[in-house]
């Protein structure tokens, strides 16, 4: 019986990564979870000028020129911190911006209640952050 459920539970786990990948290759996910979670504050091109952008209280940053800002290289971990946002970092303060992280986790659970303890959570966060990050890494002035 244990054996069964342990190969219930792998064999879910993977028909899950090779879907979310099939989702993910084409760009899809990323573009989705920019247009619904980032765009009214950073714009649709990543300029910092959402309908949202003057509603908070400090400037929404441009960030289809963070490569450019960082001498050509595009920050991928930074940018993947600040997305997930779970790690504060205590010497910048408050933040405006939503924690994606604790947001996409309490998505994973209550979209896999009924076999949670067969899913890893961490991994749905990471795969939706992923994601964004490709996304915005496409947005990069050339």
């Amino acid at each position: 019986m244990r054996y069964i459920r342990t190969a219930a539970a792998v064999a879910t786990a993977g028909l899950m990564a090779l879907s979310f990948a099939s989702f993910a290759a084409d760009g899809d996910l990323g573009k989705r979870e920019y247009d619904s979670n980032c765009a009214v504050c950073h714009g649709l091109q990543g300029k910092g000028n959402g309908p949202y952008a003057g509603l908070i209280t400090q400037k929404v940053p441009d960030i289809s020129t963070l490569a450019k800002r960082n001498n050509g290289a595009f920050p991928f971990n930074r940018v993947y911190e600040i997305i997930d946002g779970r790690a504060a970092v205590k010497a910048h303060g408050d933040r405006d911006m939503p924690i994606w992280g604790n947001d996409y986790n309490q998505k994973a659970i209550d979209y896999h209640r009924d076999f949670y303890r067969a899913y890893d959570a961490e991994s749905f966060v990471r795969g939706r952050v992923l994601a964004l990050v490709v996304y915005v890494y496409g947005l990069q002035e050339k």
